[in-house]
């Protein structure tokens, strides 16, 4: 089902001020900066940073695990007990993303590339 945690978004309130100090953490600067995200590549995983985080119900970060199938992942999930936090969405360029809550209250994101 997965091919392992890919991805870590948190929420920020100063895009400008959070990409200055993950940028100093990371020892890279961001591949992609916006208003609306800001992305850095560290080997084969991803940091992000998402200025709307918070507005959208995160209360901290989220690790997405990559899986090849998205809405099949999000049924098995949901069989074993999980509840959905955000429906399944296109992020840009294909990309998939949903949230699931697990019976401790746990948010776990999921992500298909295209």
């Amino acid at each position: 089902m997965s091919q392992g945690t890919k991805l870590v978004v948190y929420p920020v309130k100063d895009i400008e001020q959070a990409t200055a100090f993950y940028s100093k953490l990371l020892g890279v600067e961001p591949y992609i900066a916006g208003g609306y995200y800001t992305g850095f590549r560290v080997g084969d995983q991803e940091l992000g940073l998402d200025p709307n985080g918070h507005r959208k119900g995160m209360t901290g970060p989220i690790s997405y695990w990559q899986v090849d199938d998205i809405h099949k992942s999000l049924r098995l999930l949901l069989d074993a007990g999980a509840q959905v936090q955000q429906e399944v969405q296109d992020v840009g360029g294909g990309k998939l993303i949903a949230w699931v809550k697990d019976a401790d209250g746990n948010v776990t994101g999921l992500m298909q590339n295209p």
